[in-house]
């Protein structure tokens, strides 16, 4: 994937980021879309109980010289909640979403990004495979460790809930620090674009909580080796330095086999680095130039 030099095109991309609604196999879909359309195409996809607006900072920074496309995976957001959990909430619908979304979108060719879920799609994916340049893998592997998923399970699968945004806010804090640095008015996005109401009033964060059931259902959801071997595009795995989930041993292995990814340890952060940094987002934008 290529795309035009920074400077020569920053009045071009001056369009404001924008919200959108499409309706793929039978379900909304919320998505931002930053950058201009005729641009070349980023899809950025957020992790398992996040939403699409994770990817401000990634997108606003991409957005001269890409048309960045940062979707609300079914579940989450302000995308539709699904009627069918116990076989729409796992990787091969959300593979076949992304999919059907971007036929819908008309884009053929892409480069993905994809933090922790959003990175185990694309692996997922055989109809994705034609059409991407490059991937990168924010805290994703074709192998995950089990405990830090039983960790995530726990506290995804019961949602909290507060009596103010304030709080909610507190709590991203605490749960979400292996992000790395965030500026307090990032967290203060954060909180207020991923919190809804209960019929009591109290907010809690905006995903349906059944999402969890992949775990118990598709116990093997997110073991891709196979999927990630038969890769055949660039692919850049950023770890965490801290991260749980990622291990190292699975990231040397990715380094052997399959694309042969490159891998960049992001210091300072656990699961999952939030792209919110010069430093990071450089990384990937020199993969993308590559």
């Amino acid at each position: 994937m290529s795309a035009p030099p920074r400077s020569s095109t920053a009045d071009m991309f001056a369009l404001p980021p924008s919200s959108h609604y499409v309706t793929v196999l039978g379900r909304e879909i919320h998505y931002m879309q930053w950058g201009d359309p005729r641009a070349p195409v980023l899809l950025a996809a957020h992790g398992l109980a996040r939403t699409g607006r994770d990817m401000d900072e990634l997108a606003a920074w991409f957005c001269d010289r890409y048309r960045v496309i940062c979707p609300d995976t079914i579940g989450r957001g302000l995308s539709q909640w699904s009627a069918d959990p116990e076989s729409e909430y796992c990787l091969d619908f959300y593979a076949r979403h992304a999919s059907a979304l971007l036929d819908a979108l008309g884009i053929d060719q892409l480069g993905w990004i994809g933090t922790s879920m959003g990175g185990g799609i694309v692996a997922a994916a055989n109809g994705l495979r034609g059409r991407m340049t490059h991937l990168v893998l924010n805290d994703n592997a074709p192998q995950l460790a089990s405990e830090a998923i039983a960790r995530i399970r726990t506290y995804a699968g019961n949602p909290v809930a507060f009596d103010t945004v304030s709080e909610l806010e507190q709590y991203f804090r605490t749960v979400y620090k292996p992000y790395g640095w965030l500026s307090d008015a990032s967290w203060r996005r954060l909180a207020e674009t991923s919190a809804r109401r209960l019929p009591d009033g109290r907010v809690t964060p905006h995903y349906d909580p059944r999402i969890v059931r992949q775990f118990h259902r598709e116990r093997d959801d997110y073991l891709l080796w196979n999927e990630y071997d038969s890769l055949t595009i660039p692919v850049l795995c950023l770890r965490g330095a801290e991260s749980d989930l990622v291990l190292p041993e699975t990231t040397a292995a990715m380094q052997l086999r399959g694309p042969r990814a490159q891998v960049v340890e992001i210091a300072g952060c656990g699961h999952a680095p939030a792209l919110n940094t010069p430093e990071q987002l450089a990384v990937i934008e020199t993969f993308l130039g590559a």
